[in-house]
């Protein structure tokens, strides 16, 4: 199994291309099953997670022509689908085992058929993540549910959802997208409450309106959905990956270097993290192709942060800024509100010389004046890069084991890193 080696002490300096996001662009391949009509999708990332859920919509009867490959370094590829009919209503657990957002094929299939049967979802094992929001939202629209043997049966009686209230009691991002995606084609007019605002939601709605959808709320805790018979197709760009462009940020900083992070409207998306790395000591500068990051003085600052939905600070951010954390000039507090097992970085984190004490959902993080290359594994998707943004900065080598969480979510990353002076290789050495 690959590993990435990773030797610290060199500053990153020059352009960094942002790919498109992996969390866009995962419910907005889900959104082709919607239509007839070809959806075509540009800048998508080169990305096991879209390689997967790709796979899983050819096997419910979209087909797929990739119109270019985008083989350049931060080009994104274009794909196109195209679903005349919907040949198969399940969704098999051997292949959303693998990815949790797989879950987003459900409202399309249901509002699409009347009916759809998927597998309870798998991904990064960072906690409890239940779909119930997803199901009662369902309910909300009128669908009977049934689980049984590890499967979501939901069954629109009469073969369309009708239009209803939605009120979620807390937020979810993938609950909101199915439910948006799934009250396009309700009958009558849908309305969710207390609906997730990251810019990825925005990003879906936004290609669901180019498709013919009647959608308005945007960017608010209120969504209304007047469903109509049919969508067609269109074109569509993937937004930039806010999370990669934060994690970069971190990177330049963390190395005492400077990066031109190159991205649409991403200081835009990036709210939340902007405030919290701002507050460490990094400074952003516009630029016409994206944005500069770079520490403004010699010190990274410690800074007290809690994960909060949008626009707050993101738990997918957690992970990267703990990293820079470990090297800053005092302590720092980090709560994690989200997920409640999204800390299994700390021991890794603490191999490498870094000083973090737990205290339930609190991790105290006190700075330290050199980390320590070491063997680390990666648990999750996050928690890998966290652990590659400490290896930038580590007095000697080290070596990150199971990358394979890193291909789901940061496309080359390795080579993104050679371009702008990372000493960074990937192999097939000593992986586990």
């Amino acid at each position: 199994m690959d590993r990435i080696a990773v030797t610290g002490g060199f500053a990153l300096k020059g352009s960094l291309p942002i790919s498109g996001a992996k969390n866009a662009a995962l419910p907005l391949m889900c959104a082709g099953l919607l239509t007839e009509s070809a959806l075509t999708l540009s800048n998508l990332p080169h990305l096991a997670d879209i390689s997967t859920l790709k796979s899983l919509l050819e096997g419910h009867g979209a087909e797929t022509k990739i119109e270019d490959e985008g083989k350049k370094l931060g080009e994104g590829q274009i794909i196109s689908f195209t679903t005349p009919a919907i040949t198969n209503t399940t969704a098999p657990y051997d292949i959303v085992r693998k990815m949790r957002a797989s879950i987003l094929v459900l409202g399309p299939l249901l509002a699409r058929t009347g009916e759809a049967t998927v597998s309870l979802p798998g991904g990064c094992a960072i906690g409890n993540r239940p779909i119930d929001l997803h199901l009662k939202g369902f309910e909300a629209m009128g669908a009977n549910i049934e689980l049984e043997e590890g499967y979501v049966r939901a069954v629109a009686p009469g073969g369309r959802l009708k239009g209803g209230t939605v009120v979620f009691p807390t937020v979810s991002v993938g609950a909101t997208e199915n439910i948006l995606m799934a009250a396009t084609l309700a009958e009558g007019t849908t309305v969710i409450e207390n609906a997730a605002r990251e810019p990825e939601i925005a990003d879906l709605a936004s290609c669901l309106i180019a498709m013919g959808a009647n959608i308005t709320g945007i960017g608010t805790r209120t969504l209304t959905v007047e469903g109509v018979d049919k969508l067609h197709g269109t074109e569509y760009s993937v937004m930039s990956d806010r999370i990669e462009a934060g994690s970069y940020a971190i990177a330049a900083a963390m190395t005492r270097g400077e990066l031109e992070l190159v991205g649409e409207n991403l200081l835009e998306v990036m709210t939340g993290t902007v405030g919290a790395l701002h507050e460490a000591g990094i400074e952003f500068t516009e630029t016409d192709q994206g944005v500069i990051a770079k520490l403004a003085s010699d010190k990274i600052k410690g800074i007290n942060v809690t994960t909060q939905p949008f626009p707050g600070f993101p738990t997918d951010m957690q992970a990267q800024v703990m990293a820079m954390m470990t090297i800053c000039d005092s302590a720092s507090v980090i709560n994690e509100t989200i997920f409640e097992n999204r800390f299994m970085h700390v021991p890794e984190l603490t191999r490498m010389g870094a000083d973090i004490t737990m205290h339930g959902s609190t991790a105290i993080v006190r700075g330290v004046d050199q980390l320590l290359g070491a063997p680390v594994m990666a648990t999750d998707l996050r928690a890998s890069m966290s652990l590659v943004l400490a290896g930038l900065v580590a007095d000697r080598q080290t070596f990150v084991n199971r990358i394979y969480h890193l291909d789901r979510g940061y496309e080359r990353l390795v080579e993104k890193l050679q371009n702008v002076g990372a000493k960074i290789t990937r192999d097939s050495g000593m992986g586990i």
